[in-house]
């Protein structure tokens, strides 16, 4: 089966995006933890999320996404923001814990003239600090597009903080489709070549989710804009190929195009028509 969504305004509570994942026909959904920008998270409605859940159960919806704010970057180099970083994420993931086995994704970072091997080491060492060994949610990084100093543009990099976490079992790998063709993986022309890549640096295992976008810039640009499928550089030939890759039909993809609820309905739609179910 499919395993479909998109990103969904998390302002009137978990039942509603249930219901509004339902109405486009999707079966999971993303969310942003809190304002994409930063600040402090809404207090948590358990009645909400008890709803949410038994409307989850009953549609056999698949693992929610929760996106952690843009604003975080968790190997800053000043010491003021590491820490918002920190608390942060440790927030957010006690509060994940009231709807168990969710995904939580984040942007590894931005070393700031640091240098790549500084930055990866700081966020290791922030991973390590705030995963827990008793949490049921389990922490993405995000492949980067590689502007200015992203951490995690390249497969190598995002292996290098994995392999510094302490508790391997509790991290994965978000694939965003826009952002690793940016970065000059060519998914369009050399899809298998490119997972070959993957399995060969992290392992394939470590991927459990995919952000299915296209991009309006052409391979390589590290530029990271986001376009509506079929309509970028990729196109659909390139998202069919996505979807029914037997090493990536049974994950969750999240649709963050640049789009309104009523056109990611178009797309999921879209994308519906393009798997091939028992492939």
């Amino acid at each position: 089966m499919l395993k479909i969504g998109c990103h969904l305004s998390s302002a009137k509570g978990f039942l509603h995006m249930g219901e509004e994942a339902l109405k486009i026909g999707a079966n999971t959904f993303q969310f942003f933890t809190r304002n994409p920008r930063g600040g402090k998270a809404k207090e948590l409605d358990l009645s909400d999320i008890a709803a949410y859940r038994a409307l989850a159960e009953e549609h056999h919806f698949f693992p929610i996404l929760a996106h952690a704010p843009y604003t975080l970057n968790a190997c800053a180099a000043d010491e003021g923001l590491r820490e918002f970083a920190r608390n942060t994420m440790a927030d957010d993931l006690m509060r994940l814990e009231h709807i168990p086995g969710s995904l939580y994704n984040f942007h590894p970072g931005s070393h700031v003239k640091q240098g790549a091997k500084k930055g990866i080491e700081l966020i290791a060492s922030q991973l390590n600090e705030i995963l827990s060994p008793n949490q049921s949610t389990t922490v993405l990084l995000e492949t980067m597009a590689g502007k200015g100093s992203e951490v995690g543009r390249s497969f190598e990099e995002l292996q290098e903080i994995l392999k510094r976490v302490s508790l391997p079992e509790k991290m994965g790998v978000c694939l965003d489709t826009c952002h690793v063709f940016d970065g000059g993986y060519d998914i369009k022309g050399r899809l298998n070549a490119v997972l070959e890549d993957f399995d060969r640096v992290i392992g394939l295992p470590k991927l459990k989710a995919i952000h299915l976008n296209d991009t309006m810039n052409p391979l390589g640009s590290h530029k990271d804009r986001h376009q509506k499928l079929g309509e970028g550089e990729l196109g659909l030939d390139a998202i069919e190929q996505l979807v029914n890759h037997p090493q990536l039909r049974e994950l969750p993809f999240y649709l963050e195009t640049p789009n309104d609820l009523a056109g990611y309905g178009r797309e999921i739609a879209m994308v519906k028509s393009l798997y091939r179910a028992g492939y």
